[in-house]
């Protein structure tokens, strides 16, 4: 499942996070991928120190957790660091899948799904485009500044090469209290219907029962880790 999530971060959030990220160093972004993906992947990565990281984290965590789309959809058990790539004109990310666990020392998760956060404008950059392979075919996304896409870690994608200007986003990585993606997807829409029904009718006992169908589905498949 493809979800598009618009304005995780507002104006005020972008400024502090871009007002953060101002003149860090950068590396080549293979150092993070990897064996296959880097052989494909020509971008750039920013080194925050570890305060910075902090409060870049704290930002975009916070969004995360309290945007309802995001919930919904993730189901979320665990949120990877976000890194922070740079793409400038003839950098691009060929197709790959991206790896299974992600981590070290600090802790072990497993990449259920991953997230691009779009921080530049899409009007400063050309190209970049993030390319999804769907069971209904070839998916190219390009968000404004704010916007991010959720979509299963597990499906062929790349970035296109960028053309003109800089494009800067965050990536991160989602492991979700629901392994199998075709139950969050049931779980997501299920619980779209249960929060509609429970807002205009909540003592209907249709409501009710979808209400009850919902949680024990959910207590049936999560995996809490």
């Amino acid at each position: 499942m493809l979800q598009i999530i618009p304005q995780l971060l507002g104006p005020a959030q972008l400024d502090k996070v871009h007002a953060t990220l101002a003149e860090l160093p950068a590396v080549a972004g293979t150092r993070s991928a990897g064996r296959s993906a880097a052989r494909v992947k020509h971008n750039q990565e920013l080194q925050p120190d570890p305060e910075r990281m902090q409060r870049l984290a704290r930002i975009i965590m916070s969004a995360l957790g309290h945007h309802p789309v995001f919930r919904a959809t993730a189901l979320p058990e665990r949120v990877a660091d976000p890194i922070f790539a740079r793409y400038r004109p003839g950098m691009h990310y060929g197709e790959h899948v991206d790896e299974p666990i992600m981590g070290g020392a600090g802790g072990r998760m497993r990449s259920d799904l991953a997230l691009t956060l779009w921080l530049s404008p899409a009007d400063d950059y050309d190209g970049g485009e993030l390319v999804i392979r769907t069971s209904f075919g070839e998916q190219r996304v390009r968000g404004e500044a704010g916007d991010a896409v959720l979509y299963p870690a597990s499906s062929l994608h790349q970035v296109a090469p960028v053309t003109r200007g800089e494009r800067l986003v965050a990536v991160t990585w989602i492991q979700s209290l629901v392994r199998d993606p075709a139950r969050r997807e049931l779980l997501y829409e299920l619980g779209q219907a249960r929060e509609t029904l429970l807002e205009r009718a909540p003592d209907d006992p249709a409501a009710q029962r979808v209400d009850r169908s919902y949680v024990n589905l959910l207590r049936m498949w999560a995996e809490p880790g």
